[in-house]
This record gives C-alpha cells, sequence and structure tokens, in this order.
C-alpha cells in the first residue's frame, strides 16, 4: 500500500540529493544539526518558516518546497498560474519579446520536462523530415532533437550533441528529483550509439549543433535564460533557449531566408509571436 512520506524523509532526501551531511546543511542554513536530526527523524515539527529557510538552502524547487509544506501540514506558499494568466501578463510578454527580438535566429521557450510553450518562426528549420507524431503536443525538444525520428539525423555531430545533452539531461533530473525526466533520459539514452566527446574544434567558441538543412551546413551555439528568483512555479520553470550563428555564413543564410520568406510563417511548434 503507498504511503505518504513524511517531511523529515523528504527532507532527508533532500538532503541526501544535495550530498550534504547534517552537519554541512546546519553550517548552511546556521541551524543546530541535532534540529535537523529531530526534523528528519519526525521528533521535531519545524515551522513553515524554517521549513522555507532549509528548502532554500537545499535549492529545493518551487514545486517541491509546496509538497515539503503539504507534508508537514502547511498550505502550499507557490501558486502555478498558467502561462497565459492575466498574473503572468508582464512574463508572457518578456518571453514573447526575447523570441520575436532574437528572429531570424531560433529560439524556443521550454518547461522543465523540455516541453516546447512559445517558439519563434526560425525554429521551423529544425521541422524538415520530423515524423508528424513527434509535433502531436506536447513537442518535446529533447526527443525532438535526439530521436531518430527528429532532426536527429541532420546533425552533422550528433554524436558530440548526445554526449554533452544526455548528461545535462542526467544532472537536472538529479537535482530536481523529476521520475518523467528520469524516463526521459532513459529513453533518449537507449536511441544513441558510442558519443563523441564533446571537444572544442579549432574556431569553436562552444559546443556547436552543426545542421544539415537545404542543402547547406547550419552551425550553432547556445544560451538559456531563465527568470531569476522567480515565486511562481510556471515561471520558475520557463528556459528559452536561444540559437546564435557560429559562423557568417549561418547568419547570412538565416537572414537571406527571412528576408526572402523562405522560413514558413506557419509551424507546428507553438508561436511565441
Amino acid at each position: 500500500m503507498h504511503r505518504d512520506r513524511t517531511v523529515g524523509e523528504l527532507l532527508r532526501e533532500w538532503r541526501h540529493r544535495r550530498r550534504l551531511s547534517q552537519l554541512d546543511l546546519a553550517i548552511q542554513a546556521d541551524v543546530s544539526s541535532r534540529h535537523i536530526s529531530f526534523v528528519e527523524t519526525g521528533r521535531t515539527m519545524p515551522s513553515r518558516a524554517m521549513l522555507l529557510h532549509l528548502a532554500q538552502h537545499l535549492d529545493v524547487p518551487l514545486r517541491e518546497r509546496n509538497r515539503l509544506l503539504v507534508a508537514a501540514g502547511y498550505a502550499p506558499a507557490y501558486e502555478r498560474r498558467p502561462l497565459e494568466d492575466p498574473d503572468l501578463a508582464k512574463a508572457y510578454e518578456a518571453v514573447q519579446g526575447v523570441l520575436r527580438g532574437h528572429e531570424p535566429f531560433p529560439a524556443v521557450a521550454v518547461d522543465r520536462h523540455w516541453n516546447v510553450l512559445l517558439a519563434n518562426s526560425a525554429m521551423t528549420i529544425f521541422l524538415d523530415g520530423v515524423d508528424p507524431a513527434l509535433l502531436e503536443p506536447p513537442v518535446n525538444m529533447m526527443r525532438l532533437g535526439l530521436d531518430p525520428r527528429g532532426f536527429a539525423p541532420r546533425l552533422r555531430n550528433l554524436g558530440q550533441v548526445r554526449a554533452y545533452l544526455l548528461p545535462r539531461l542526467a544532472r537536472q533530473a538529479a537535482r530536481t528529483g523529476d521520475p518523467e525526466l528520469s524516463e526521459l533520459y532513459e529513453e533518449l539514452r537507449s536511441y544513441g550509439t558510442e558519443d563523441d566527446p564533446p571537444t572544442a574544434g579549432p574556431t569553436d567558441i562552444a559546443m556547436p549543433i552543426r545542421l544539415r538543412h537545404d542543402g547547406v551546413e547550419l552551425c550553432f551555439f547556445s544560451t538559456i535564460t531563465t527568470f531569476g528568483a522567480a515565486f511562481d512555479i510556471t515561471l520558475d520553470e520557463i528556459a528559452v533557449e536561444a540559437l546564435f550563428p557560429a559562423d557568417a555564413e549561418t547568419a547570412d543564410y538565416l537572414r537571406r531566408s527571412a528576408a526572402g520568406h523562405w522560413l514558413p510563417t506557419g509551424s507546428a511548434l507553438p508561436r511565441g509571436l
């Protein structure tokens, strides 16, 4: 029979996940290690403020902080609104502005599972030849990139990309404790063969993404942007990945494509415009 986890068990799990001893956490949080021990064993019920204090020092995601609070008998502290909620209007506009402002280069906003929330029109260059089943909502960018039915066959350095993305996904799954991310990692790991180490070439400034498209090779590097100090779970879990041209040829191609309207205006991805 399933048993709900106690707050002490959950707290101990997060402490182990962060590879901290009770003394380590006590020093970081400026509390006694005896208090940490009593909370974890159930001898002491922490106050709401203390629980949030410990969760902050353990870098617990906002949705999991709510779970800690509920396990201790408190009301959740953080709301989870849809991105289109009026209360998130300014944040929604900010994400749209980032995507729009990055054109003619690709950019996409994803949730904690790498499902696409919004994308700009330049992201359509990644959709050529993709199995329509992968474009059924929710569209997952990790799956789209590493599944053989996605744009993986068009990546010139697929092994290198896999060798970078899979450990990154594994770290994210470990940091958040999210079982869906762990399942996604195991699925994507099963698709590959031997991966190349993500070593730098003579002209690389970051790990490149080399994509065959329309008879040419496009080369990108990426940045990830997140909201700072979010108090809403949705905002806390949004990441915007912007792809920048890694060479003049890629930049010129995308600018010409946009000027000549070669980039499709419709998309199977949720549009941010």
